[in-house]
């Protein structure tokens, strides 16, 4: 059986610049994002982030895979202390003064899928949360989350 990656897609109100920064840009990515270590959009760069779910820190490791500016950033995803490693893409395609932003996370089912925090459900909670309120809500003051996610699972 062949998993399916986790594909969230939204058209965002701001331009790609802006948009790439709020991804690649560390006191962009503590607002609206994680507090990572420290990020470069560079292939090679690790870093380091804590996420809590369900009262629980999770440790994460990432090195960035790919980078083309103000269109592409990926980088490895995994945790401190459990198996598996994923892959995270943002890509980005300008349509006018907006931005359309496809999140596409691979690999989930590497990690123990035994763990709440782990499955593919918990994942799309989050990236919902993130794509869908968060950054929109970072980019645009004004931003009033819409009842229905566009999110393909």
């Amino acid at each position: 059986m062949k998993h399916q990656p986790l594909v969230v897609e939204r058209l965002l109100n701001a331009p790609v610049n802006k948009v790439w920064e709020a991804l690649t840009v560390k006191e962009k990515m503590k607002v609206w994002y994680f507090e990572v270590s420290d990020f470069k959009p560079e292939v090679g760069f690790a870093f380091s982030f804590i996420g809590a779910d369900q009262d629980v820190e999770y440790i994460h490791h990432c090195v960035v895979t790919a980078v083309v500016p103000a269109r592409k950033l990926s980088y490895t995803w995994k945790y401190e202390n459990y198996e598996g490693e994923s892959l995270l893409t943002f890509e980005l395609q300008p349509e006018g003064d907006k931005t359309r932003l496809i999140l596409t996370h691979e690999g989930l089912e590497t990690f123990p899928q035994h763990l709440k925090s782990f499955t593919r459900e918990s994942f799309t909670g989050g990236w919902n949360y993130f794509i869908n309120n968060a950054l929109p809500k970072y980019l645009d003051p004004e931003f009033v989350p819409a009842p229905e996610s566009e999110t393909r699972c």
